[in-house]
């Protein structure tokens, strides 16, 4: 069965790469400008959508700039029904935001592929109120078919600059069986992660062809990576303290 669930993968990100083409390409352009601006690429996400944000974050071979908002217990490991319960909530994300240092020339990523829950509406809405550019990666088959649970009725592609549409189910599943009463196989954190390391690569793309030298990490097992990587991360980690803390 590994076999559907890996036709099904190709299917989504050959579907994503015609229809998510421009919106891809604008995202990496507003990375670029961003990077080559001295500013930094923030990455949101609850529950799993976290994941995209640790993906992108001091990757060999990934861009330095990258600040993943990392919130604890709107991960798992603290809790995964507790997590869930205060992504409901509204106004719970100015808490934590007060202490993200968010520039104007800043570009932020919000994934949620529902769409519908208060704390990544907050985040991208306070995001855009620091003036920043606001990308979301999200689902419209998905916010299509539920309410939101945001005061003001609205999705997180309502808030968003730019929308990235995934193009992922209800339930987040692609797997069925007959003898099976629940679908499974979620495909959400492989198709998020395909989408920003896609962004990421166009980014760099467009700094070479502007001249411009992208600010890459080395693996650090490869020969010369210490001296590389230091001088990075000292250029960086006055705005991204995780680099070093």
């Amino acid at each position: 069965m590994f076999n559907l669930y890996f036709h099904k993968l190709k299917e989504l990100l050959s579907l994503i790469e015609k229809d998510e083409n421009e919106n891809l390409k604008k995202a990496a352009e507003k990375v670029a400008q961003c990077i080559q601006k001295d500013g930094i690429v923030h990455v949101f996400g609850c529950g799993h959508s976290h994941l995209l944000g640790e993906e992108l974050f001091y990757r060999a071979g990934g861009l330095v700039p990258i600040n993943p908002i990392l919130i604890e217990d709107l991960m798992l490991h603290k809790g995964a029904v507790r997590s869930s319960q205060l992504e409901q909530e509204n106004d719970y994300a100015k808490q934590f935001m007060a202490n993200v240092k968010i520039q104007p020339q800043d570009v932020v990523i919000v994934a949620s592929t529902s769409g519908r829950n208060p704390v990544p509406i907050d985040v991208a809405e306070i995001s855009k109120n620091k003036g920043a550019f606001v990308i979301c990666i999200t689902s419209y088959v998905y916010t299509k078919a539920v309410e939101s649970r945001h005061k003001s009725g609205k999705f997180l592609y309502h808030t968003a600059d730019l929308s990235i549409d995934n193009h992922i189910l209800v339930g987040d599943t692609l797997m069925e069986h007959e003898s099976l009463g629940v679908n499974f196989g979620s495909g959400s954190t492989v198709i998020g992660t395909a989408i920003v390391n896609g962004i990421m690569v166009e980014a760099v793309s467009i700094m070479i062809e502007k001249n411009f030298e992208p600010p890459i990490f080395k693996s650090g097992n490869a020969d010369g990576a210490t001296e590389h990587n230091r001088e990075l991360i000292n250029k960086y980690k006055n705005r991204i303290p995780m680099l070093e803390n």
